[in-house]
């Protein structure tokens, strides 16, 4: 129980700090003096569950997070939040560079709308690797399947005159494939 103390202390007082609040102020968000607070923060007491979903709700993380030891983690807020934005970074990069090469060659009177096409795959791509540093797993699947299926439709798009509706239904073993993937490595190991 001290250690489970110790633990929401530290969540706490983290999360209190990152936010430049005072023992005070977080206190009086939640109507609770500052010496219960400090309690909190110091693992003398625990705050009851009520007031651990108020306290969760004002630093916009859920009560699990309170309650959970996080030392060994990037899951905390401020990062996670950098990841995100690095991550949107990229995304925006990648179509950013695909209307660069639209533009010069428009400039060179050769217009080639299929960039923005090919464009996505690339994005996928990038979502997938940035995600499988940073984020969760779940995500993959959405992204993988992405990938497949903007794969398919740049294939039919750089070939439209021959009409390869076909291809699609490529896209539906792919997408089985991927999800017994991703059910077989979601397996819990006894």
């Amino acid at each position: 129980m001290e250690k489970f103390k110790k633990i929401v202390a530290k969540n706490i007082s983290e999360l209190r700090q990152l936010n430049k609040l005072t023992q005070a102020e977080l206190g009086e968000k939640i109507n609770y003096s500052d010496k219960a607070v400090s309690k909190w923060e110091r693992g003398e007491s625990l705050p009851d569950a009520f007031v651990l979903k108020r306290i969760a709700n004002i630093f916009q993380v859920s009560v699990d997070y309170l309650l959970e030891d996080h030392s060994n983690d990037k899951t905390k807020p401020h990062i996670r939040n950098k990841y995100r934005t690095i991550s949107q970074i990229s995304f925006i990069g990648t179509y950013t560079l695909a209307l660069l090469i639209f533009v010069i060659l428009w400039l060179c009177d050769i217009v080639w709308w299929q960039v923005f096409v090919y464009a996505i795959p690339i994005s996928m791509i990038v979502l997938i690797a940035e995600n499988s540093v940073w984020g969760k797993s779940l995500w993959n699947f959405f992204f993988i399947s992405g990938l497949v299926w903007s794969i398919i439709a740049s294939i039919y798009i750089s070939f439209l005159d021959y009409n390869w509706w076909i291809l699609f239904v490529l896209g539906l073993p792919a997408e089985l494939i991927i999800a017994l993937c991703f059910r077989l490595k979601s397996k819990k190991k006894f």
